[in-house]
């Protein structure tokens, strides 16, 4: 460790969060049971909707969940274009159903069933079942040498992964509530985490001072991209920024992005060379950090993560741009990850030193989930939101979201 130059980073982070992640495990999450159960029976009855309106509009019963059958129905008795092709016959898969969910009804409806089941066998039916019947509560296990980037998962059960734009995952948060009578609910996230860590490291002009001026980054991008003014953006031009800034940090190709956005891939080309045109300071941090790792052999976060990528010198064409993909993107994932850790160990003890008795539940993603008497509440908040945003000496400032409420999703 120490010849890696990864010392303060085991010393200051890594060792002190293990305590911090125990203490969050045995402290467990609250879900009200009575909810769930409710929610459970109002996923059947949503699911007996679709399968009749899936039935009706392919004209026969089948079963739903028979990738075999499913395939013969669209392919063959409803004449849709097979994307793919696998040993055993038509692809079914989430990305042959989202490119043909314009061309029928049944799609889409099939995309719906498949999404509302897998909510209610993981979380709404799964859940209840782990309550640990002692203490009331589930315990998940925080796991911090798992992912490549640094940042935590969450297994037994997996409580990172409930979604929070859909109606359904928002349904589930909201059975997640306080474990004690007067407590509320606290919910703490870094707004565009990894836009800010991508404009530190990159010292993009444009970008500093577009968090400087705390403007909305996505209508800077659009106004940038589409040469308009800031005033004159549309939400679509927005949507569209908004893609391009988040598939930047990833890498994104051309035809990633045209997916993504719905385009041809020639004008996602062209919506990314003009991005780089904007963001010429992305641009060379993207071209430095991939030769420099081809050089090294590695890459490392803002506090010294390393990531160690043979890849770069494999002789696959598609090995080689996987992993210059990840060579530009780990820095910035991984530092938001170091970032979130170092909050979460100053928050655990900035909460004990104030005699606070506030505590951590969980961590998902950027987002901090804690639950403190009411009549804290208040102190609490501005306490995580002050050790947050100060995790890290930024170029741009961290802006953190906080919001209190009677259960997780009231607190979004």
């Amino acid at each position: 460790i120490s010849s890696y130059g990864m010392d303060r980073l085991y010393r200051e982070v890594e060792m002190p969060l293990a305590n911090v992640l125990a203490d969050m495990e045995m402290t467990g999450v609250k879900v009200d049971e009575a909810r769930m159960r409710e929610l459970s029976r109002e996923m059947d009855s949503t699911l007996d909707q679709l399968v009749t309106e899936i039935y009706r509009h392919a004209g026969e019963e089948f079963n739903i969940n028979s990738t075999k059958q499913l395939g013969r129905v669209l392919f063959e008795r409803l004449g849709l274009p097979p994307v793919k092709k696998t040993k055993t016959g038509y692809s079914t898969d989430a990305e042959v159903l989202d490119t043909l969910a314009e061309l029928h009804p049944v799609v889409g409806k099939v995309l719906h069933y498949r999404e509302i089941s897998k909510l209610k066998s993981t979380y709404v039916d799964a859940l209840p079942a782990l309550i640990n019947p002692r203490t009331g509560r589930i315990h998940t296990t925080f796991n911090q040498t798992v992912t490549a980037t640094g940042r935590l998962s969450s297994t037994d059960p997996n409580l990172q992964n409930i979604p929070v734009r859909t109606q359904e995952g928002r349904k589930i948060r909201d059975a997640f509530i306080p474990g004690e009578d007067g407590w509320v609910i606290i919910s703490a996230d870094y707004s565009q985490i990894e836009l800010r860590v991508l404009a530190h490291i990159s010292q993009d002009a444009t970008l500093i001072q577009s968090f400087l001026r705390d403007e909305d980054i996505h209508r800077r991008t659009a106004a940038e991209v589409f040469g308009v003014d800031f005033e004159d953006v549309t939400p679509e031009m927005r949507s569209r920024a908004k893609a391009v800034n988040f598939g930047i940090v990833y890498g994104i190709s051309d035809y990633g992005l045209a997916r993504n956005i719905g385009v041809k891939p020639a004008e996602a080309k062209e919506f990314i060379e003009r991005y780089f045109e904007r963001y010429s300071g992305v641009r060379s941090y993207m071209n430095s950090i991939v030769a420099q790792a081809k050089l090294d052999g590695y890459v490392n976060t803002l506090m010294n993560r390393r990531r160690l990528l043979p890849e770069l010198s494999s002789p696959s064409f598609a090995v080689r741009k996987f992993a210059e993909r990840v060579a530009m993107n780990t820095p910035i994932q991984g530092s938001a990850a170091d970032i979130i850790k170092r909050a979460m160990v100053n928050v655990h003890a900035r909460l004990a030193k104030e005699g606070l008795r506030a505590r951590l539940l969980l961590q998902v993603h950027d987002e901090l989930v804690l639950e403190a008497p009411a009549d804290e509440a208040d102190e609490a908040a501005a306490l995580v939101a002050r050790e947050m945003s100060e995790s890290v000496q930024a170029a741009v400032p961290l802006k953190v979201d906080v919001a209190t409420g009677k259960s997780w999703m009231d607190a979004k």
